[in-house]
């Protein structure tokens, strides 16, 4: 998610009882202790900070590893440096994103706490080639750290899924782009609210300054983006200074983005159908969480019926 998942969102998903994620690529680390110290005022929940291996700041993991509950890794081979770096630090926990069996053992061989099993329905950046369900599988039982399932997790049904077929828990994306608390421009938060499953697509169009990451965004944001004149789709700004965002960055676009936001990365998963309106992010996670358990609780009480049958 980016920027987009900011103090904001990461306060408003912990108080409601998740784990929140800040995922701020690119912020110095004075500036991320500045964001922790501040959440750590804000919620007394448990925060998380996500980092982007290509766009790594060995400081600022020092920093997350010192006041953050969980240091998450994504997109890069698992590092025991890294993970060393993580428990060094005050007791985070150490976690790695992974996309294949391979890593999944190596991140667990490197010392982490618990993994991430992201499946191609994700959107964002998709590291793997396997649907969630069947990777989440393989490494189940290739590794013995807690596993948490991401990629299409938009409704209690796909969240009952993934805790029945062994995940610790779930990690929720797109359904929380379209939050009050997220730093989405509303362009992209409409956009996913129009947008129907079947609307994204995996590519690799989006490439300027990230090559060969393969990432899910709506079909419609390339054919916006092709049909874009010059090389410059807009303007961002990062840690109060304006940059310009060329045409196919892989940045997306925040409330203070200007330009031709429709025609920037609008990541989505393949369960973007579910995006219906906006809402509040402790909303969803109570939504999401209730009626995943209502539904494990049905299939519990159901089991030993049928099986008589």
């Amino acid at each position: 998610m980016g920027w987009i998942a900011g103090p904001d969102l990461a306060a408003a998903v912990a108080d409601a009882g998740g784990l929140g994620m800040l995922a701020m690529p690119l912020v110095p680390a004075p500036v991320l202790a500045e964001m922790l110290t501040s959440l750590t005022r804000r919620t007394a929940g448990a925060v998380g900070v996500n980092f982007l291996m290509p766009f790594l700041d060995r400081d600022s993991v020092e920093v997350a590893a010192g006041s953050a509950r969980v240091v998450e890794f994504f997109y890069g081979d698992p590092d025991p440096a890294l993970v060393a770096t993580v428990h060094g630090g005050g007791g985070a926990l150490a976690c790695w994103q992974v996309g294949s069996v391979a890593e999944a053992r190596a991140a667990a061989d490197a010392g982490c706490d618990l993994l991430v099993a992201q499946g191609t329905e994700a959107g964002g950046h998709v590291r793997g080639s396997l649907a969630l369900l069947p990777l989440l599988a393989q490494v189940l039982d290739a590794v013995e750290v807690p596993v948490v399932a991401a990629g299409g997790i938009a409704s209690p049904r796909a969240m009952a899924a993934a805790l029945a077929a062994g995940a610790a828990a779930v990690k929720v994306g797109t359904l929380l782009v379209a939050t009050d608390e997220a730093d989405a421009h509303p362009a992209y938060v409409q956009a996913l609210i129009r947008a129907r499953s079947d609307e994204t697509v995996l590519t690799e169009a989006f490439s300027v300054m990230w090559p060969d990451a393969p990432h899910r965004v709506l079909a419609s944001a390339i054919a916006n983006a092709k049909a874009l004149p010059g090389c410059v789709a807009g303007q961002a700004t990062l840690a109060g200074a304006a940059i310009p965002i060329p045409r196919f960055a892989p940045m997306a676009p925040t409330r203070t983005t200007t330009g031709a936001v429709e025609a920037m990365a609008l990541y989505a998963g393949q369960s973007v159908g579910a995006v219906h309106g906006v809402h509040p992010a402790a909303t969803i996670v109570r939504q999401l969480t209730q009626g995943a358990e209502q539904l494990l609780r049905r299939v519990a009480t159901d089991l030993p019926r049928s099986a008589g049958d």
